[in-house]
């Protein structure tokens, strides 16, 4: 039988009281720090408040070898690569969470909207450079792999990848376009002239991801794969990008899309990769929110989702370590913890607003049924699990101290001004017990193992790697818990 949740809370509760960490996780420290993050993960010419001083400018030439300018956007995780693929998604869910939970970010708002806009500047480049091109990645992924240098040290090739009409890739560009659709509704009001550019581009990016369709991992090969391979292939992606365009627009033609896109895969997973089960309660909404039956189909696959999703669902295909932590995959767990939490409070808003409840087979459903599991993976990220340990980095007193991070494992220019070349930061730094050097404020790593263990070792890096499709994910559940504090 199942253990209760409510007593795998109590007991962790008490564990963690035990470990002397507080077990009333201060939602709104962590929001903050959550966003700073992603200002040790920019690249390009850092802007003058900067608030994480040991990253400096870097990858300022990138786009060169194409005669364009593609400075700018995110390092995806603790490498120097720019991958366009999982920084949309970021992009996205950032936007998400802003346009769902924007009355409760209170003044963390402007570092919100600064986050999406580092990102939408450096994608609305690599949209419009080269006509009949979609700029996606900048560094060849395979020679930064071999490399344990600061992005500001970079000597590896910084190779353009992009997609056209001869080598499509639906789903990076209708991801993009996805990004900048939904970014477009973020500065509808603040700043009507680049909402409107962002509007723009992304219909123009979704015309070609429909028009030339194709994966990009097929034309891209092992520029992209392993590292994110499309698996779940791009009518996905189709599906999330035609649900944002109509939503930003209320369209006829993209609601057409959106019905002959169908939706024809029920995942128990949401994340870089398969959009699914976000189009899916994206879509809910109407018939939620706005009573139009013509959604009532993706209301039904939202409740079918959150029913794989829910521990005493009998058609739960949802794994729970002891401790009561979310377990989808071994490698980097933590992605797919943050981004069906953010599903489970967008959700559980929605349900709330209408009253509306579901069954899992006899198990009623309601809208706190979905809050009280998203608040239990919140709070055990935050520190409430049984090693009583933060899994956002300066968060709380006990938390990763060897991350896998270049740029944080590695001594800052000011600290160490000499150039570390390619092989220079594997001895004595990426090989050192000692902790890293530069604390990377709100970064979420891959956390524990299904033994709700943790190592903390830096070449453990399906466990110990940050990347911003994690902290992106979590922004909204975030803010939604801060609201409610």
């Amino acid at each position: 039988m199942r253990t209760s949740l409510l007593f795998l809370l109590l007991l962790t509760c008490l564990l963690v009281v035990v470990g002397n960490v507080q077990c009333n996780p201060n939602y709104r420290e962590a929001l903050a720090k959550s966003l700073l993050f992603f200002q040790g993960q920019r690249s390009g010419r850092l802007p003058p408040n900067q608030q994480i001083t040991w990253r400096s400018n870097s990858g300022l030439s990138d786009g060169r070898l194409a005669n364009v300018d593609l400075s700018g956007g995110y390092y995806d995780a603790g490498d120097n690569v720019k991958f366009n693929f999982p920084m949309a998604f970021t992009t996205t869910m950032l936007s998400w969470s802003t346009i769902e939970y924007g009355k409760r970010f209170g003044p963390q708002m402007k570092e919100a909207r600064a986050a999406i806009r580092y990102a939408t500047d450096y994608l609305l480049k690599c949209a419009t450079a080269t006509p009949g091109r979609l700029y996606v990645g900048v560094g060849d992924p395979n020679a930064d792999h071999k490399c344990w240098e600061r992005p500001e040290d970079m000597d590896t090739v910084r190779t353009v990848y992009y997609v056209s009409s001869n080598n499509p890739g639906s789903d990076v560009a209708a991801e993009t376009a996805a990004a900048l659709a939904a970014a477009s509704i973020v500065f509808r009001k603040v700043d009507p002239t680049y909402s409107k550019l962002l509007l723009n581009t992304s219909q123009k990016v979704y015309q070609f991801a429909l028009q030339y369709q194709g994966s990009y991992s097929n034309s891209l090969g092992s520029a992209v794969c392993p590292f994110y391979c499309s698996y779940s292939g791009f009518k996905d992606e189709l599906l999330w990008g035609a649900a944002w365009l109509f939503r930003a627009t209320n369209s006829v033609y993209y609601y057409n899309l959106v019905k002959s896109l169908g939706a024809d895969d029920q995942p128990d997973i949401f994340s870089w990769d398969n959009k699914y089960a976000g189009a899916h309660v994206l879509l809910s909404r109407r018939a939620l929110l706005n009573g139009d039956k013509n959604f009532d189909q993706y209301r039904q696959e939202a409740d079918n989702f959150m029913c794989k999703i829910l521990p005493n669902s009998p058609s739960s295909t949802t794994q729970y370590t002891q401790g009561g932590l979310m377990f989808k995959l071994p490698d980097s767990n933590l992605q797919y913890v943050t981004s069906i939490t953010f599903l489970l409070t967008t959700y559980s808003k929605y349900m709330s607003a209408t009253k509306h409840t579901f069954n899992c087979g006899g198990v009623l459903v309601t809208p706190n049924t979905l809050r009280s599991i998203a608040k239990r993976q919140v709070n055990y990220i935050l520190g409430e699990n049984p090693l009583g340990m933060s899994y956002m980095v300066g968060y709380g007193k006990n938390y990763p101290k060897r991350i896998h991070h270049r740029g944080s494992s590695l001594p800052s220019l000011a600290a160490h001004p000499q150039t570390i070349g390619c092989d220079g930061g594997f001895n004595p730094f990426f090989h050192s017990f000692n902790p890293n050097p530069n604390i990377l404020v709100g970064a979420i790593v891959g956390g524990p193992n299904q033994n709700d263990g943790f190592p903390d070792n830096r070449d453990d890096y399906s466990h110990s790697e940050p990347a911003t499709y994690i902290n992106g994910a979590f922004v909204g559940p975030l803010a939604y818990f801060s609201g409610t504090n």
